[in-house]
């Protein structure tokens, strides 16, 4: 399929079989580099275990030095020749190494609260003298709640949420402030991973370190995302002290995985720096509560870091993964929402046949993250990945392939229409990012300057078709067939899509962190420059190209009174660049805009390790990518939406062992805009208004229960609307979360239920026609070992 996408540029198809085969090279490049470096960091993690343990020992604390420290010279660097300055903010004199910890934002928490983060500011900043909003979810968080995928790690977080379309396993769901946040504002390690169409990127939470969700506009220091925000997620990176890790576990659907995490320091010869190798990987197998719906996952992600003196370090990280499943369907709101004559359509109802459908991604990165310190005010760094993902998507479908309209044959025995559809998406994304940060001083006024460099390039190859003509099924009693055409080869199939789109980004942003005595101002700005060309097939060999230009920025100011409190209030504007046609109009999509208006107040008491935040906000987005009503499978783009509400966040480690957190959000979204009347004031569809949870995890620190732990949570997700008008209501639901663990010796024995009370749910209608079963009660027992 790819060669026939790529070989028209030319007549006598040399170019796109040069083209072809180079991208085959490119990729088989790129996953024998993840390959490579996975063995290079297991076969000498297991070498250093091997010849320096010899029993169990504890894992001594992290110790990460902060950046605005002044850095120890190594006996073996050369002093660098003293240098005239003006006046300057030096850093303070570092203190002794001693066994207390010292957050870094690229490095884990302590417990349940992170105190400093970069996603705001691209700078090691304070939560609390950042004036945006800011959610930081740990990898002890993470590992209490054992989420299932992405979205489940944000099942916690104000303003977010998260598993829009239930218990499907192809892409991770999620809207911010009630925007669909999913495919362009997702983040790894500080880089973007945009994706359209079908070819969507899969992250892993065994392989998350700590996750930043910053909600408002943030173009201004990255070049593409939702208005809304954007979900930063930081790879566990190679550590200064070793982790041997390995954990197993199963869910009552015979679901199972077995993952491990090895971390290995390796002693170099003096004046060579210092090595760190870490190795993380999971292979996950079973079945799911739809039938016939594997939730299969393998993936590894090796990294490496060498620091070959005080002032610089590097840091490479791979992954290669492989996700199989089949499609979830889209089944009617009468049937699911409401009764129909039948009854409801089951939750393991499986609308389409085993023997024609998948759902297949192939995916690798190889990135790089460098830093190094030029002075005592001045800072380098550069961040860069290549990515590549390959989707592979066929299925039958429940639905009128024809007029997409009314999905029953016969209402009342239960009989549903079916059609096929199939995809191929092929894309490749790169990303460079540069940065200077300079620290300097003028008068009564301290800044923190940051001057960057953004390169971003995304292609994409991709086919799409459908196909009217497979019998109906019936929702009570299906039955499935081995004689089915295949989708593609069927004589009725239609490629409806079939070509290529390259977009190409180039950034420049600049920043200043003024303080004042307890104020600190920041402002932001950005133009970037992108260009777009598609070519397409499937609309009879046409091609189109966009240029555009755009300036975004933000003003944000904080006052930090003494005894923790923080009132702020803040002003951003937005670009994001969409990749795409729109169907209603046949052109490219045009860019996103966006503004907003924040004031809040952030709080940390003196003494008390948790914080309390409270957030009013105004945004709209203007050019919305929504989904065209004519047709499920593609998305149309007019009017403007707009989101306004507010958020409360409360996270505290309150005593030894005690941890939690809680939120709680409300908005008023609607449509304020739209070249159809009838919807302005409405309800986009899929989009719940009001938003709270609460989780508590408890773990005994002496006695006989020394070790023993529990904990629970409370999710509720407010009800939403199946059509534009506002007629068709999804209700609300409240569900349950329960935890008991127990860590002894170097064991540690969990049981984790999600949905507790099995609640029966629609976690989403997109339309009348598209409705999606959320998750039901999943019981999963696991036993991990460290040593």
């Amino acid at each position: 399929m790819r060669a026939s996408i790529i070989e028209y540029v030319d007549a006598d198809g040399t170019l796109g079989i040069i083209l072809n085969n180079t991208i085959r090279l490119s990729r088989f490049a790129l996953l024998s580099s993840v390959c490579a470096l996975s063995v290079v960091t297991l076969d000498t993690s297991l070498a250093q275990s091997s010849s320096t343990q010899s029993g169990a020992q504890p894992l001594p604390p992290v110790v990460v030095n902060q950046p605005n420290q002044q850095r120890r010279r190594a006996t073996t660097a050369p002093s660098r020749t003293p240098r005239a300055r003006t006046a300057v903010a030096p850093r303070a004199v570092q203190p002794p190494r001693t066994n207390v910890f010292v957050e870094s934002p690229r490095g884990p928490i302590q417990g349940y609260v992170a105190n400093r983060s970069s996603t705001g500011t691209k700078t090691n900043t304070p939560i609390n003298e950042t004036p945006q909003s800011i959610s930081v979810v740990g990898a002890e968080q993470i590992r209490d709640q054992k989420p299932r995928s992405f979205d489940d790690v944000l099942r916690y977080v104000p303003g977010v949420a998260a598993g829009t379309f239930g218990a499907d396993f192809r892409n991770d769901w999620f809207l911010i402030r009630g925007f669909k946040s999913d495919d362009n504002s997702v983040f790894l390690d500080g880089l973007q991973l945009f994706y359209t169409s079908y070819a969507s990127w899969k992250l892993q939470p065994a392989n998350m370190e700590r996750v930043e969700i910053l909600r408002g506009p943030s173009s201004i220091l990255y070049g593409g995302s939702s208005p809304s925000g954007l979900v930063n997620v930081v790879s566990k990176m190679p550590r200064a002290e070793p982790i041997r890790y390995v954990e197993t576990g199963v869910d009552n659907y015979g679901n199972a995985y077995f993952g491990f995490d090895i971390n290995t320091p390796i002693k170099l010869a003096p004046g060579n720096g210092e090595l760190y190798t870490r190795v993380v990987g999971q292979v996950q197998n079973g079945g799911t509560q739809t039938d016939f719906t594997p939730n299969n996952n393998y993936f590894i992600a090796p990294s490496l870091t060498w620091k070959p003196n005080v002032d610089t370090t590097l840091t490479i990280l791979g992954s290669a993964s492989y996700n199989e499943t089949r499609p979830a369907q889209f089944l009617p709101y009468v049937g699911t929402v409401t009764n129909a004559p039948f009854g409801r359509i089951p939750t393991s109802f499986y609308g389409g046949d085993p023997s024609t459908d998948s759902f297949k991604r192939e995916q690798e990165m190889l990135g790089y993250q460098f830093e190094h310190h030029m002075s005592d005010n001045v800072t380098f760094r550069q961040n860069a990945r290549y990515a590549h993902v390959d989707v592979n998507y066929t299925g039958i479908t429940v639905g009128d392939g024809v007029a997409f309209g009314n999905s029953y044959a016969n209402v009342a025995t239960g009989d549903l229409k079916r059609y096929g559809f199939a995809t191929r998406g092929i894309a490749d994304q790169g990303t460079l990012d540069s940065q200077v940060e300079y620290r300097f001083t003028t008068g009564i006024l301290s800044h923190t300057a940051l001057f960057g460099l953004d390169l971003k390039t995304y292609s994409i190859n991709d086919t799409q078709g459908t196909n009217p003509a497979y019998p109906n099924i019936n929702a009570l009693n299906p039955t499935y067939s081995a004689a089915l055409p295949q989708i593609r080869s069927a004589p009725d199939f239609n490629n409806y899509r079939d070509g290529s789109q390259t977009q190409n980004q180039l950034g420049l942003y600049l920043q200043d962190q003024i303080k004042l005595d307890r104020f600190t101002l920041v402002l932001s700005g950005r133009n970037d420059w992108v260009s777009n060309t598609r070519f397409d097939l499937g609309g009879g060999g046409s091609t189109l190209s966009r240029d555009d230009s755009q300036f975004s920025g933000r003003a944000g100011l904080i006052y930090n009174f003494d005894n923790g409190l923080a009132p702020y209030v803040s002003y951003a504007t937005s670009y994001n660049p969409v990749v795409g046609l729109n169907f209603s109009t046949g052109t490219l999509l045009l860019p996103e805009t966006g503004q907003q208006a924040e004031v809040g107040v952030k709080y940390q008491p003196v003494g008390f390790d948790g914080h309390f935040s409270f957030a009013y906000f105004d945004l709209k987005r203007q050019n919305v990518l929504t989904t065209n009503p004519l047709n499920p499978l593609q998305s149309i783009q007019n009017g403007e939406q707009t989101s306004r509400g507010l958020e409360l966040e409360a996270v505290a480690n309150l005593a030894p062992g005690l941890k939690v957190v809680g939120s709680f959000t409300t908005y008023n979204l609607f449509v304020s805009k739209d070249g159809d009347a009838t919807i302005i004031g409405k309800v986009p569809t899929n989009t719940p208004r009001q938003l709270a949870s609460a989780w508590a995890d408890y773990t005994f620190q002496d006695g006989i229960l020394r070790g023993f732990g529990f904990g629970g949570g409370v999710r509720y997700v407010g009800g939403s609307f199946a059509d534009n008008i506002n007629t068709l209501s999804v209700p609300s639901r409240t569900l349950g979360d329960l935890a008991v663990h127990y860590d002894w010796q170097n064991w540690r024995f969990a049981v984790n239920a999600n949905n507790v009370t099995d609640e029966i749910y629609v976690a989403n209608c997109s339309s009348a026609n598209a409705c999606f079963y959320g998750d039901r009660r999943r019981v999963t027992g696991s036993i991990g070992y460290k040593w």
